[in-house]
């Protein structure tokens, strides 16, 4: 898993960056979407088999393929959603993509719920041949709907009418883009440093057994699910910018007051729930202020960027919040996090792109790369 981050930082912008370039019958962004599921797929339903017969090089090589072949896709399919989407529906478009995210993750651990016996050395097959029917039945539906050279004709006619043909970025679009990738980068470093100590931290400090821990993040994935439309609808209304920092600033007052609590109480419940609406805040808008910044012919390599940065701080600061905890006290696991989310707000007070225009009605500008 940890091999999976590191991969991402090179492959997501490379195979995003080569989707922009690529020209095919079926599209620019499809023949990665579709090789690299069909790749995927066949070589995840080997990861059972190999782990049942205790055969750790095939399970070495099919886990490998699998990432692989997963990390030539993401970026490119990520990537349709600006490039079909109007700029100002962005962000609302995003949070339908991490509801579905979510939902996804719901079925594979009702898979592993239901489909797993509770005996000594189960077969996990089952849970395996589950999630692959689910990704095949998903790229079909996809490549049946989406006509991606038809509307991609129409977008590009809308790019050259608007004038946005410059293949340079302006030096203050540049900086915008830059700050913002920081501020992404310091914001993750600080939520997956207690994505990845919750469990040890809520033992040693609060006291709590076996699995009670995993209430709250129950909560935190309820009011998570329930904030990303909300999320969406309200940057179109004071704009991605303010809703982002809204959501920084719910995060820090969740780190701030989650260390006051020294014992289990139903205030951790509280804490969680708003930091659920404070992770949708800002995971709804950043991926679309960083690829509103592009030209429609850059969206897969400003997609890579994103996820180089965001998976970069998912690398460094488990070690690095793990160094403090050990070594110092585990109650500097909130401390540390307030500290990346404050330095994630001051950064983003820097961006001055990005940003949503609220319109009235969607019109061929509205795709168009932001002056």
């Amino acid at each position: 898993m940890a091999l999976d981050n590191v991969l991402a930082i090179f492959m997501l912008p490379l195979f995003g960056a080569f989707s922009d370039k690529t020209n095919t019958k079926i599209g620019k962004r499809m023949p990665y979407i579709l090789a690299g599921t069909i790749i995927a797929v066949i070589f995840m339903l080997i990861i059972p088999v190999s782990a049942y017969k205790d055969n750790l090089i095939l399970f070495i090589v099919s886990l490998g393929i699998v990432l692989i072949s997963m990390g030539t896709y993401r970026s490119p399919a990520v990537a349709l959603m600006p490039d079909f989407t109007p700029k100002s529906l962005r962000s609302r478009a995003n949070a339908i993509i991490s509801l579905m995210g979510t939902v996804g993750g719901i079925f594979a651990l009702v898979s592993i719920r239901v489909l797993i016996p509770n005996v000594q050395a189960p077969d996990y097959l089952p849970v395996f041949i589950a999630i692959a029917a689910v990704m095949v039945i998903s790229v079909i539906v996809l490549a049946l709907t989406i006509k991606e050279n038809k509307i991609q004709r129409y977008l590009d006619d809308a790019e050259e009418d608007s004038g946005n043909t410059s293949a340079s970025m302006p030096k203050d679009v540049k900086k915008s883009l830059f700050f913002m990738l920081v501020a992404v980068f310091f914001c993750f470093m600080s939520f997956n440093a207690i994505m990845s100590a919750f469990s040890r931290y809520a033992v040693k400090v609060w006291g709590l057994g076996g699995g009670t821990f995993a209430n709250s993040l129950l909560f935190f994935t309820i009011f998570a699910i329930a904030a990303y439309m909300p999320a969406g609808i309200i940057a179109g209304t004071i704009g991605r910018k303010n809703t982002v920092i809204i959501g920084l600033i719910i995060l820090s007052a969740v780190y701030f007051f989650a260390f006051l609590i020294t014992s289990f109480s139903a205030a951790i419940y509280v804490v969680f729930a708003f930091a659920g609406i404070g992770f949708a805040a800002i995971t709804v808008n950043a991926y679309p202020m960083v690829v509103d910044m592009s030209k429609s012919s850059d969206v897969g390599k400003y997609t890579g960027y994103y996820y180089t940065f965001s998976m970069a701080a998912q690398i460094v600061t488990p070690i690095l919040s793990g160094f403090f905890l050990e070594h110092v006290s585990y109650r500097t696991l909130f401390p540390y996090a307030m500290f990346f989310s404050v330095l994630s707000i001051i950064t983003i007070l820097f961006v001055k792109h990005g940003d949503s225009r609220p319109e009235k009605s969607v019109s061929l500008e509205s795709f168009a790369a932001d002056d």
